[in-house]
């Protein structure tokens, strides 16, 4: 794939050219880089700047046909959709509704929801990720791996909490969760007596005119959708996440985020206030606070907040910083994440992390590679799973894209989709035991499932 890659702002409306706001030259140069080589299939920044804002597109839709990527260009957006379902929260709060301190419970009579020796999960509980429930429920089996959220109905996300034991009080400590967001967006639309998408239609995307923006996306916005790619390159569908669309099912465009931040920026309205304010620490001895669903942080002297997001073929990074003078979207359709270039767009001059340098793969038989073939949990929530597809070894994380691996020695693999090592152990008797992954200057042993 040769992608080809647009250079020129696509202007907003109301937004004359002589006032788009420009894009770092370190953030334009990576960007091409990235699509140039296909890394990234496709990439789509939008920078506001004050008042004015523009759209930059890099690579191609559809490799092959040079269609480049612009302001009405669909992505899935992921975990971005969790800051939507912490807005209809505030409004809730806003229209005295709710409370933010309420027990879910009392918005889902007919679920058993858990609770730790009598303290109960809030509302405030499940959008700063302090309910004590896990990253994903323990009753997640997906059918199909490319799509593994297709199948998880409400019945199962009922069932999951029924029997759920939480492991500490809820209010106590961040446990990032996707199921607590999913239980938030169900309780919300019950609250209200509709379903998650009518709701996300009637509060946030119809008011701000976000015409390209759904959980159920249109004939329209499916014409307009980049296909996902995996970290490989090959195409995968956009997942359906059924009742965990609150956490991350969201479609967009660039044009109607740009839209969707500016009005935490500049509109004065009590729901886009509490959504950003301050609630809880991330980490009892850091400077990262939580909003509802949004990270807080401060960096060159400014405060700024930013959520991302990534599904299996799309990867999103959306902030501003709380003065509303700057704020940046990135989306693509690749499962690979743009955190880095956002950062470095919203504040200019922040250091782009070099490029992993390709690595010589050498070649080892099928047969030795079948060795390597198995489940390798870290805990309940998170599973490895190393398989052998049509190129090679390939390894996933639970709720993540497949990545290849390149064998570099005996029992040593390397990622060159992400900036990760993975290398096997084997016991006494020669057989594969364990897996370690080298990431971030951490070493994780995963040891094997029998």
């Amino acid at each position: 794939m040769t992608p080809t890659f647009a250079l020129l702002p696509l202007c907003l409306a109301g937004t004359a050219a002589l006032a788009a706001p420009a894009l770092d030259d370190a953030v334009r140069q990576r960007a091409e880089e990235l699509t140039r080589t296909g890394v990234h299939a496709s990439i789509v920044i939008a920078v506001i700047d004050g008042k004015h804002s523009a759209v930059y597109g890099f690579g191609s839709v559809h490799a092959g046909k040079n269609i480049k990527p612009g302001a009405d260009t669909v992505y899935q957006i992921g975990s971005v959709t969790k800051t939507m379902t912490a807005l209809l929260l505030a409004d809730a709060v806003a229209e005295n509704k709710v409370k933010l301190d309420e027990p879910v419970a009392t918005l889902l009579p007919g679920y058993t929801v858990p609770a730790f020796d009598g303290k109960k999960i809030s509302l405030l509980d499940l959008a700063t990720h302090y309910s004590s429930l896990p990253r994903l429920p323990d009753n997640f089996a997906p059918k199909d791996p490319a799509n593994p959220y297709a199948d998880y109905t409400e019945a199962r996300q009922r069932q999951f909490l029924a029997a759920y034991h939480l492991p500490h009080a809820p209010g106590t400590k961040f446990d990032y969760s996707n199921i607590g967001y999913a239980v938030l967006g169900t309780a919300l639309a019950a609250q209200a007596g509709s379903s998650y998408e009518a709701l996300l239609q009637k509060r946030i995307a119809v008011p701000l005119g976000m015409r390209s923006t759904s959980n159920q996306p249109t004939h329209g916005m499916l014409a307009r959708l980049a296909p996902g790619h995996l970290l490989s390159g090959e195409l995968t569908p956009a997942w359906d996440l059924n009742v965990v669309a609150p956490a991350g099912g969201v479609y967009s465009s660039a044009r109607d985020m740009v839209a969707y931040l500016q009005a935490y920026m500049f509109k004065p309205l009590r729901p886009y206030a509490l959504a950003i304010k301050p609630q809880r620490p991330l980490a009892p001895d850091g400077d990262t606070k939580i909003g509802l669903s949004w990270l807080l942080e401060q960096q060159q002297g400014r405060s700024y907040a930013w959520h991302s997001g990534q599904t299996g073929g799309y990867a999103s990074y959306a902030a501003f910083t709380t003065d509303g003078k700057r704020g940046v979207m990135v989306l693509t359709n690749t499962a690979r994440d743009v955190d880095a270039l956002g950062l470095s767009t919203l504040l200019p001059g922040t250091p782009l992390p070099p490029l992993k340098k390709p690595q010589a793969a050498i070649e080892v038989p099928r047969a030795a590679l079948a060795e390597y073939v198995g489940e390798y949990p870290l805990d309940k929530d998170f599973t490895l799973t190393v398989t052998l597809g049509k190129q090679g070894l390939e390894a996933a994380g639970t709720g993540m894209g497949s990545a290849p691996l390149f064998a570099s020695a005996k029992d040593q693999f390397f990622f060159r989709a992400i900036d990760a090592d993975l290398a096997f152990t084997r016991d006494a008797a020669g057989k594969v035991a364990s897996a370690v992954l080298k990431q971030g200057g951490q070493d994780v042993v995963l040891p094997r499932k029998p």
